[in-house]
């Protein structure tokens, strides 16, 4: 009755165990490092940067705790902060010498101190807040009018280029404020461009004004249009914000929109903040030009005589460019970017996707320069690079575009994450700056550790004063509750803050009431007049319902919570939310596991040690029980 088939027994000794492994690493801590990643997309991080990095520190008598190559950068970890600090300068020396053109950016980082073994199996310890970790914080404000004027903008150079097109003459296209002002000097040309005008741009609203022969037509956006473009400048910014973020190797940001036209930035762990500035505030605009291939151009504008409204660059491989410096198209026009691969050559290619403007202008372009190249540009603090310039082999249309030719997918992927990703669609401001030391972190760490300690004792030492060996029992399975919450917060690679661990706390509260709701119901079978072996069984199978109940709409509201909540009312749900799921388990199977582990095997079972029971006043001999 009492009993457990093998292979139950067997899944909670393996669940434990699991549970115990995803732990372990929170308790290793971590390790001060010093991150070193490339700021350009055409210079990249590979093992000769490692080379360098570990010379570098050699000749500067800076010993390591070990170097790596990841996918963000090279990480080298050190055994105390005075040398992650020390090391940082002699690294910035070495790979920065002219502050004002950095090539790479040397951030401080910390790196988890877990043994090789365990993060092999993948067992990373959980993410900290910025509350429990230190960090930056920075509220920017996106400047939305700033979205629109620069949409307006590049709305009138497409006007003009579509009346044009459609051979109607006009006076003048102005921007004037939020609406663009269209001057023609007759009736019928107006109302002819008008009805061009409403078929081709949905997204204006026209106007007529003036009379004579000073006839205008007024365009303005409509307002769905400009909440769409101001969505769109929000989206873009923030996917940006996460590219650039990468540079610092912070392993969990938080990155959040606030309200209509704001965005939150939060990063653990960062204490440089001048950095960090400087990394998030950074303008890039992208570029498409043509490349002056002229005979012996080149030759001279590398001997020092740069040739009149040409720039030289350097492309990928470092072979030396010369562009025109005349803009053919920007990255305002890009809807799209995803790498892929040639249809014809299988290679590995970027596929972008133009709006209709730009489909338009790129189809000119391309029909003009056929077998020649075009160079796309990044555009950053005055000064550009060169993504890629592929040769132009026919006439592109319909606004899809690919790129191939000498890259690797690697690279494709790269190039197209700088295409969809690498400027920012609106002008942003840091309108509030936090910075909370590592010390006060650790002192929100120590606090939290310790109220969960204390409140677990406290429960500990009732349950086992009041329920004596079955208190003990809900004790052992409310620990194994905490050991898999740990473990699933580990296992998720969710970020633990303040709020997260006052969820811990209200959790060991929450789980223990469903032992007491099982205990409580075996002394009411105990009192009924039940055989114990009888009122174990009877106590865990009708108290399940009620646990389940109780469990299930406490799991509706932080539910609730997680989908409506935002910032630390999102971080408590999620600990909160995982934490009903480990108690139902916890609580029912590990501790009915124990109790038929020490009740199970006894054939004849007369007495059970779970506190002061009320006897029957005519107890038979069928049911008496003794007490303890």
């Amino acid at each position: 009755m009492n009993r457990y088939p093998l292979w139950k027994y067997v899944t909670v000794v393996v669940a434990l165990l699991i549970g115990f492994v995803y732990t372990l690493p929170n308790f290793f801590g971590e390790s001060p490092a010093v991150q070193v990643s490339s700021v350009k997309a055409t210079l990249k991080v590979d093992p000769q940067t490692l080379d360098r990095v570990e010379s570098t520190l050699k000749a500067a008598s800076l010993t390591n705790d070990g170097l790596f190559l990841d996918p963000v950068g090279v990480k080298v970890r050190f055994h105390d902060a005075d040398s992650q600090l020390k090391a940082r300068d002699v690294l910035e020396k070495e790979f920065n010498p002219d502050p004002e053109n950095a090539q790479y950016v040397v951030a401080l980082n910390l790196l988890s101190s877990s043994p090789q073994w365990l993060t092999s199996l993948s067992a990373l310890p959980m993410y900290l807040g910025l509350d429990l970790r230190g960090g930056v914080h920075f509220l920017l404000q996106v400047d939305m009018q700033g979205a629109l004027t620069k949409r307006l903008d590049a709305l009138s150079a497409d006007l003009r280029g579509f009346l044009r097109d459609k051979n109607i003459r006009h006076a003048g296209i102005t921007r004037e404020g939020e609406r663009l002002v269209v001057r023609f000097r007759d009736t019928e040309t107006r109302d002819r461009a008008r009805v061009a005008l409403s078929e081709s741009q949905p997204d204006l609203q026209l106007t007529d004004q003036g009379a004579g022969d000073d006839l205008k037509l007024l365009a303005t956006m409509r307002p769905e249009a400009i909440k769409r473009i101001q969505d769109f400048a929000l989206k873009q910014n923030m996917t940006t914000l996460h590219n650039r973020i990468n540079e610092l190797g912070v392993a969990e940001p938080v990155i959040q929109q606030q309200g209509a036209d704001r965005i939150v930035v939060q990063l653990p762990g960062v204490q440089d903040t001048a950095k960090a500035k400087d990394i998030l505030g950074r303008t890039a605009t992208l570029e498409i030009r043509m490349v002056d291939d002229t005979p012996g151009a080149l030759e001279a504008a590398q001997a020092g005589q740069v040739p009149f409204g040409t720039e030289l660059y350097v492309e990928r491989g470092g072979k030396p460019l010369l562009v025109k410096k005349q803009v053919m198209l920007t990255g305002e026009r890009l809807t799209d970017a995803q790498p892929g691969f040639d249809s014809q050559s299988q290679e590995p290619a970027v596929h972008l996707t133009l709006d209709s403007a730009g489909a338009r202008i790129f189809k000119d372009v391309t029909r003009e320069n056929v077998g020649k190249r075009m160079a796309i540009l990044l555009i950053e603090k005055g000064k550009g690079e060169v993504i890629t310039a592929p040769v132009i082999r026919t006439e592109i249309g319909g606004g899809r575009v690919q790129i191939s030719g000498r890259m690797s997918s690697v690279e494709a992927n790269d190039t197209a994450l700088l295409l969809r990703a690498g400027s920012l669609a609106a002008p942003m401001e840091i309108i509030e700056e936090r910075t909370i030391g590592p010390s006060l972190g650790a002192d929100n760490i120590k606090k939290g550790f310790n109220s969960t300690l204390w409140g677990f004792a406290a429960i500990a030492v009732f349950m086992a004063s009041y329920y004596l060996l079955f208190g003990v029992v809900s004790v052992l399975s409310l620990a194994a509750n905490l050991l898999f919450l740990i473990a699933l917060l580990s296992l998720l690679q969710a970020t633990l803050t303040l709020p997260g661990i006052a969820a811990i706390a209200l959790t060991l509260g929450m789980a223990i009431d469903a032992n007491v709701l099982i205990n409580e119901r075996v002394r009411e079978e105990l009192r009924n007049g039940m055989t114990p072996a009888a009122a174990i069984t009877a106590g865990y199978e009708r108290a399940f319902g009620t646990i389940l109940d109780s469990n299930v709409t406490t799991l509706i509201a932080g539910v609730a919570l997680l989908i409506f909540g935002s910032g630390p009312v999102r971080g408590f749900a999620v600990v909160h939310c995982l934490g009903i799921l480990t108690s139902l388990f916890s609580s029912v199977v590990v501790s009915r596991s124990l109790v038929n582990l020490i009740y199970g095997g006894r054939r004849r079972l007369v007495s059970l040690s779970i506190g002061q029971v009320w006897k029957p006043k005519t107890p038979t001999a069928a049911t008496t029980a003794t007490v303890k």
